[in-house]
């Protein structure tokens, strides 16, 4: 699950309170780890605490020492799950290095502003923080939006010195976001050499769900659980209803529309999302159907529940909506584009079987992944760090 979307909610009720807090972030890994740089966990004095920085195995113990360690200023530190003695004394497999950045509300609170503000945009962010040195946890936030967000603005702690700094954070920061990577680099603050994390935070994910049927039901929870913004539209208002999807991001009753392409300019659907069309009504899903290809830039996953004949079906319907000929060359161009049937190949015939692999498949498609198992990828490329291998 997205960290972020978990965090949030704890973050604020801290904030409301006014209680202190300490934030840890991944900021590198050396061999094999759960979690990669970037993920982060926010804890509270209490006990509490949100996000993860690995499999478990290492949440107890940060929290342990996190408050003592930070006490005077941010801190990096790091921590093996391997010792010298070849033991692995906070029960993980992995047997890999994590280094945290380990920070209290003064430095972690603007950060998680920003994180919030571009959580809720659905806009990219990068992070670009001091990880040694006299300016540890000190950084610069750059925004999709910065000409126009204040909350993506610069975030340095005023210490008198970080003019100049400042600046170098920031186009750093700036790489990471154009760039869409994660990265470290070494800068020269005051005659020292510097280590510096640039971290890219992509936006989160969005899935619209053209169905509030009860098997839209579990696609939601799954799809919440990985943290991603989620909208149902049916037209069908005695199903699209708060009662029936009460935590959804967004609900709507589409209305009957008769030129197709009217109902989706009046979402906020993107050229990033993913649509799933499953109202298991033939009319509405020709007319959905038809007013997502009129977009001007289609999803980039657009997915039809059940059987290619009946999606050729529809597209056929779709194309008279759209005074178009139904062409074969036209038909199949447009199932080219979209994943009919949607989902993977896992054997699924229930509903949470059926969503878990629609789920899967936008997932490998929003990430260009292989979709393979993780032991014939090895074969071909090094194994991802959250893979634990």
């Amino acid at each position: 699950m997205n960290d972020v979307g978990q965090i949030l909610p704890l973050w604020r009720e801290l904030e409301g309170s006014g209680v202190d807090y300490v934030l840890a972030t991944v900021v590198a890994v050396e061999g094999s780890s759960y979690r990669k740089p970037g993920a982060r966990m926010l804890l509270a004095q209490d006990g509490r605490r949100a996000g993860t920085v690995s499999g478990g195995c290492l949440e107890a113990e940060v929290a342990r020492r996190a408050w003592w360690l930070t006490a005077n200023r941010p801190v990096v530190e790091r921590y093996s799950t391997v010792d010298d003695e070849d033991e692995r004394p906070y029960g993980s497999g992995c047997g890999g290095v994590v280094f945290l950045l380990l920070e209290r509300r003064s430095t972690a609170a603007p950060l998680l502003m920003a994180l919030e503000s571009a959580f809720k945009a659905r806009t990219a962010l990068a992070i670009a923080t001091i990880l040694e040195g006299p300016y540890i946890g000190e950084r610069a936030v750059a925004g999709a939006n910065d000409h126009d967000s204040q909350e993506a603005q610069r975030l340095i702690v005023d210490n008198g010195q970080c003019g100049s700094i400042a600046g170098e954070l920031k186009s750093l920061a700036r790489v990471a976001l154009e760039n869409r990577t994660s990265f470290e680099q070494n800068l020269l603050f005051d005659g020292v050499s510097t280590r510096v994390f640039a971290d890219h935070q992509a936006p989160r994910a969005g899935l619209w769900l053209f169905s509030a049927g009860d098997d839209a039901k579990p696609l939601v929870q799954i799809a919440q659980t990985l943290g991603w913004f989620v909208a149902v539209a049916d037209g069908r208002s005695h199903l699209a209803t708060r009662e029936r999807f009460p935590t959804v991001d967004d609900l709507r009753v589409l209305p009957v529309f008769d030129l197709p392409g009217d109902a989706p300019h009046h979402l906020s659907l993107r050229p990033s999302d993913a649509a799933v069309v499953m109202t298991h009504s033939f009319d509405q899903d020709s007319r959905i159907l038809a007013s997502l290809l009129a977009l001007d830039a289609a999803p980039a996953y657009l997915g039809v529940l059940g059987p290619q004949r009946r999606t050729r079906e529809l597209l056929v319907e779709a194309a008279r909506l759209l005074h178009l000929p139904a062409t074969t060359d036209r038909i199949d161009s447009w199932l080219a584009q979209m994943h009919a049937p949607t989902g993977l190949d896992l054997g699924a015939d229930t509903p949470a079987s059926i969503a878990l692999s629609i789920v899967a498949d936008i997932q490998e498609a929003l990430t260009a992944a292989t979709g393979q198992p993780l032991r014939d990828v090895r074969a071909i490329r090094e194994i991802p760090a959250n893979s634990c291998e």
